[in-house]
């Protein structure tokens, strides 16, 4: 199958990566699950000739060279997809990402309400947690063009790579891409502060230096938004505290304390009709939640977002709990993604039925 064919499969199905591999059919991953696009598997030097064909003279040198390749590439009525080319067992593997075009609006995304209230604000430190592949960039991509629709200023974003195009509406958004239009996410960090911008977006934060670098610009009154790779906001500020010495940790946790704003963690689950929607927890920067993160309790911080719901904060649980409540979810669902199996379990068993909508009996029986 042609290389062309492959991706308007990919973009006209909505799909997020097309895989190319010696001994397997090309392959595409819609809505998180990994589907072949043909029978016939990829023959012995295939796949290397698709990779030689999108690359120029001076990146198959490149390729050669270091045996790794990112690039860029759009096709009219198609789309814009990201390329890596690598080596695997003496041959050539592509993996090609979807570039979207279309931002979700954040009200499609039925994200906590409480979000738009935070991304307008004029300073502080938003973070996304969440595993590989669980809508965080989504989430972020809404925030972004929420702001860029409702407020004036300066938007940078560095990513690596670009997931989402914008496009200038009430501000400017400059978005540069790590290997394309910056050697590195620290070399676009240190220059950042001089392009003047109201909005920063770091891709994620992945060490000490990137950290360092996102609190300085909230102290300095900008507003930063970036990614964790964590399960829930305790395990990513247990991740941000190790990043650091130990002699460093209390002027870290002060420095938290005063300008985290939002920990947004994400995990996407399958409904009921087959589609897949993202359970947000959220723990706001409250002058309750600052002093317990300034005195290292981090331990009490879920005990208060569970007292909480009224300000906009919600555990994991509490967000299961809700989707299966609007009919959403099914209870199993829930149960495999719960941070506490045994609490939700419960919650739900206690329900009176008129709060858990489209739940049977039969269905309690199972979640026993």
């Amino acid at each position: 199958m042609e290389i062309d064919a492959l991706l308007k499969q990919l973009a006209s199905r909505h799909g997020s990566d097309l895989f190319l591999s010696t001994g397997a059919p090309p392959s595409a991953r819609f809505d998180g699950v990994l589907t072949p696009l043909s029978e016939q598997p990829f023959k012995p030097g295939e796949v290397a000739t698709v990779a030689a064909s999108l690359m120029d003279a001076e990146q198959r040198r490149e390729f050669d060279r270091d045996l790794e390749m990112n690039l860029a590439i759009s096709r009219t009525g198609i789309g814009r997809f990201r390329v890596n080319i690598f080596k695997q067992r003496n041959d050539v593997s592509i993996v090609i990402r979807n570039v979207k075009l279309d931002i979700p609006r954040f009200e499609d995304l039925k994200l906590p309400p409480v979000l738009l209230e935070t991304v307008m604000l004029k300073q502080g430190l938003i973070l996304f947690v969440g595993a590989t592949d669980s809508g965080k960039s989504t989430s972020l991509a809404a925030l972004i063009d929420h702001r860029n629709r409702h407020s004036s200023g300066h938007i940078i974003t560095i990513e690596d790579p670009v997931e989402y195009i914008h496009r200038h509406k009430k501000s400017i958004i400059n978005q540069r891409e790590v290997g394309v239009d910056t050697r590195s996410f620290h070399a676009a960090l240190k220059n950042t502060l001089r392009q003047a911008p109201d909005v920063v977006l770091i891709g994620e934060i992945r060490d000490r230096e990137t950290m360092e670098h996102a609190l300085a610009f909230a102290e300095t009154g900008h507003l930063v938004l970036s990614t964790l790779h964590a399960n829930n906001a305790n395990q990513a500020l247990d991740r941000i505290i190790n990043f650091f010495p130990e002699e460093r940790r209390p002027q870290l946790l002060h420095s938290l304390g005063n300008h985290l704003k939002a920990f947004v963690s994400q995990r996407l689950v399958r409904t009921l009709d087959g589609q897949r929607r993202a359970a947000v927890e959220v723990m706001l920067g409250t002058p309750t939640i600052a002093d317990l993160i300034r005195r290292n309790e981090l331990g009490e911080l879920k005990v208060i977002m569970e007292k909480s719901g009224e300000l906009g904060m919600q555990t994991f649980d509490d967000a299961l709990y809700k989707l299966v409540a609007e009919g959403v979810l099914s209870a199993q669902e829930a149960l495999k993604h719960a941070d506490s199996i045994n609490n939700l379990k419960l919650k739900l068993k206690l329900a009176r039925p008129g709060d858990v909508s489209g739940s049977s009996a039969g269905e309690w029986g199972l979640v026993d």
